[in-house]
């Protein structure tokens, strides 16, 4: 009987050593999983973040290896330099301005454009279908494609306002050359690629709205317009800030098709932060320079980043 009395007595601290290692396991194991990805962000993400940041301290360039050394006392040189360099400024507000007439005009027409689509009934797959095509195009290839159509002497657009009158042959439109014409042709490359992405994303928003709120608009004789602007805008609002956030994102980092189409010329007047950065880090081999204005234009993206975040929790989409 004593035997019998002892069984249960001896199990049971097995089990909960066996429960205790199992706890063990199950939390240890997601995090073996995850770590070959985080090892690999941190290689190719973290540690040139970290490296780059270094070296915006430094007067470092290229062909002076001798160069990469921090002091204290010419730690923030690089910034001062930036800060009085003109073509800086100049970068940084055709910046701003590529960014918010490019941004805001396509949110306009991805906006009409997924208004249409959603009241469209037959078709609409065929649409969407050809509405993704720009998104097939590389960037390096939309503006060699708009590089062409832009062309002042064999362009499609100065042989097409040719045709129909509005132009001499004589006097053919320099698009890539004057001073608000080269800005314009870029902004229009770029929202004519970055439309698909917005469009679909507001479409997909539309299509998820509650229809008994529109119902019950129209029992209350609202118009369209109205039925618009105080229930589908409103409620498209998470929608829209997911997709401006990714949208501004992506259209910042156009490097492709400035470098492509205007390559900053002429004389600057389409320069843009992310061509100068190249042209001082690569062609001037200045990587310290270079380092100090892309960690400025980062820390711009992530201030940007955190106010569309605080718009989507506003928004109630990010609890």
């Amino acid at each position: 009987m004593a035997t019998d009395s002892n069984a249960p007595t001896d199990k049971a601290p097995a089990q909960t050593r066996f429960i205790e290692v199992s706890r063990i396991e199950a939390g240890f194991f997601p995090f073996a999983m995850i770590s070959p990805a985080v090892i690999l962000i941190l290689l190719v993400v973290g540690f040139p973040l970290l490296y780059s940041l270094y070296v915006s301290f430094t007067p470092y360039e290229l062909l002076k290896p001798n160069s990469l050394n921090f002091t204290t006392a010419r730690a923030l040189r690089n910034y001062q330099k930036l800060l009085n360099d003109e073509v800086f400024w100049r970068s940084l507000w055709n910046t701003i301005v590529f960014l918010a007439v490019t941004v805001n005009l396509s949110y306009a027409l991805s906006m009409a454009l997924s208004q249409l689509l959603a009241r469209v009934t037959a078709g609409q797959s065929l649409l969407r279908t050809l509405l993704m095509v720009p998104m097939m195009f590389a960037p390096i290839l939309v503006g060699m494609q708009f590089r062409w159509f832009f062309n002042a002497n064999v362009g499609l657009v100065n042989n097409f306002l040719i045709s129909v009158g509005l132009i001499q042959e004589q006097g053919q439109i320099a698009w890539l050359v004057d001073v608000p014409l080269g800005m314009i042709s870029i902004m229009i490359a770029s929202i004519w690629m970055n439309i698909p992405v917005l469009t679909i994303i507001l479409l997909a928003g539309t299509l998820s709205l509650p229809a008994e709120t529109f119902e019950a608009a129209e029992v209350d004789g609202a118009s369209g317009w109205q039925k618009f602007r105080f229930i589908t805008f409103p409620l498209l609002a998470p929608f829209s800030y997911i997709a401006l956030t990714i949208m501004s994102l992506d259209i910042a980092r156009a490097f492709d098709i400035v470098r492509i189409m205007t390559d900053g010329g002429p004389a600057r007047r389409t320069e843009m932060l992310w061509t100068y950065i190249t042209r001082l880090a690569i062609e001037d081999t200045k990587f310290g320079l270079g380092s100090a204005m892309s960690w400025i234009t980062v820390s711009l993206s992530v201030l940007f980043t955190l106010y569309f975040f605080r718009q989507l929790v506003k928004a109630r989409i990010v609890r």
